[in-house]
C-alpha cells in the first residue's frame, strides 16, 4: 500500500506540474507568460498576456489536470485519491520543470473538489465567480473560494477531507502572499487592469 500511495501522490504531481499557462502562451504566440504583469503562470496573469480565450483555456486544463489525476489514481489504485489530490496541487505550485515557480492553485484546488467532494466545488465555483464578477480582484476571489472548501467539508460533515482542504486553502493563501501585501496598501488590480 505504501507503495500505492507513493505512485498516486507522483500520478498527481506530475499531471499537476504541467504548465498549460506557459505552453498556451508559446503556442500561440504570444512570449513567455513570466515575463507579463505578475509573473504567474495562472489564468488570470495569461488573461493580461494572450486575452480571453487563452485564459479560459488555461483555467479549463489547469482545473481538469486536477480531477484526471484523482480519476486516474483512484482507478488504479483504489484509495489514493487524497494523495493524488496532494500531489496534483503541489505538482501545480512546486513545479520543477519551472525551478518551483508554479501557479496559485485556485483553479487546480476546484479540480480536486469535482471528484472528492462534488457539492463543495459547486460552493467553491458560486463563490469564486461571485466575487469574480463583483469585486473584481481575482486574489480575493480566489482565496474566499478556496478558504470555502475546508469550510464546506466540515459542514457536510466529511471530517476525513477536513485537514487535507485546511492545508490546501492555507498553501493557496500563501501562494497568493504579495497579492495580500498589496491589497493591505490598496495597490491589488482589478481584473482588466496592468498589474503594477
Amino acid at each position: 500500500m505504501p507503495t500505492e500511495l507513493l505512485f498516486a501522490w507522483l500520478l498527481g504531481y506530475l499531471l499537476g506540474s504541467i504548465p498549460f499557462g506557459l505552453v498556451l502562451t508559446r503556442i500561440a504566440g504570444k512570449g513567455d507568460v513570466r515575463d507579463v504583469g505578475s509573473g504567474n503562470i495562472g489564468a488570470t496573469n495569461v488573461l493580461r498576456a494572450g486575452g480571453k480565450g487563452l485564459a479560459a483555456a488555461t483555467l479549463l486544463l489547469d482545473c481538469l489536470k486536477a480531477t484526471a489525476a484523482i480519476l486516474l489514481a483512484g482507478r488504479l489504485w483504489p484509495g489514493t485519491e487524497s494523495y493524488a489530490a496532494a500531489g496534483v496541487l503541489i505538482g501545480h505550485l512546486y513545479p520543477v520543470w519551472l525551478k518551483f515557480r508554479g501557479g496559485k492553485g485556485v483553479a487546480t484546488l476546484l479540480g480536486i473538489l469535482i471528484p472528492l467532494l462534488p457539492i463543495a466545488a459547486v460552493v467553491y465555483a458560486l463563490v469564486w465567480l461571485g466575487l469574480l464578477l463583483t469585486v473584481r480582484i481575482s486574489s480575493v476571489a480566489g482565496i474566499a473560494a478556496a478558504v470555502s472548501a475546508p469550510i464546506s467539508a466540515a459542514m457536510l460533515g466529511v471530517q476525513d477531507y477536513f485537514p487535507m482542504l485546511l492545508g490546501f486553502a492555507l498553501l493557496v493563501a500563501w501562494k497568493h502572499r504579495s497579492n495580500i501585501a498589496r491589497l493591505r496598501v490598496g495597490t491589488e488590480p482589478r481584473i482588466g487592469k496592468p498589474a503594477p
